[in-house]
């Protein structure tokens, strides 16, 4: 049953079998239907979960009122606010599945009790973080520094199944373009 999640964390630490039941004893399963909100601008993010299979997507509103995706979260990756789950603040995002989504959740609650029960994990959660900073350091040089042609690329390298699975309207709002360039953008690749 937690076999994938394991996997994931044996990329950053070694666990001793007696870890690894103790850490999976604080993993709360849940399975999410497609179109619900994990999360809603105002709330305080009360979860930090592991996607097992699924889809969904980080966006706030803008002042125009039109939605900005600032990333999608699929199998083995990471989903919530880091900031909101952090400090216990209200968030500024939206998280809604995209797909019917089973997960792993830890609370604050959870996670504080398994970090004093197994400390390496302070390593795993601090790997995670490098990880998210560096993702979007970079997505916010690519949006800056290149041409939307470049950032479609980039977007299929990073999420390289996503295409395949959420609306092309979405895909438009992640690069900041319409969904007409998007269609522009797939035929001429497709033509190459």
């Amino acid at each position: 049953m937690f076999e994938n999640i394991l996997s994931h964390i044996g990329k950053c630490i070694t666990l001793t079998d007696e870890e690894r039941k103790i850490f999976t004893g604080f993993l709360e399963p849940r399975t999410v239907k497609k179109k619900t909100f994990l999360l809603r601008q105002g709330e305080v993010c009360q979860f930090e979960g592991y996607i097992e299979k699924g889809c969904a997507r980080i966006y706030y509103v803008d002042l125009n009122g039109h939605e900005v995706i600032l990333s999608f979260a699929t199998e083995d990756w990471w989903l919530g606010d880091i900031a909101s789950f952090n400090e216990q603040k209200p968030t500024r995002f939206f998280i809604e599945t995209l797909e019917d989504t089973d997960m792993y959740i830890l609370t604050p609650q959870t996670k504080e009790q398994l970090l004093a029960r197994v400390p390496k994990f302070e390593r795993v959660f601090r790997i995670l973080v490098q990880r998210n900073l560096s993702v979007t350091q970079n997505r916010l040089i690519n949006n800056m520094a290149m041409p939307a042609s470049e950032r479609y690329l980039e977007f299929i390298r990073t999420y390289p199944s996503v295409p395949l699975r959420v609306a092309q309207y979405h895909i438009a709002s992640y690069l900041g373009v319409t969904p007409e360039f998007v269609s522009t953008i797939r035929k001429r690749l497709a033509a190459k």
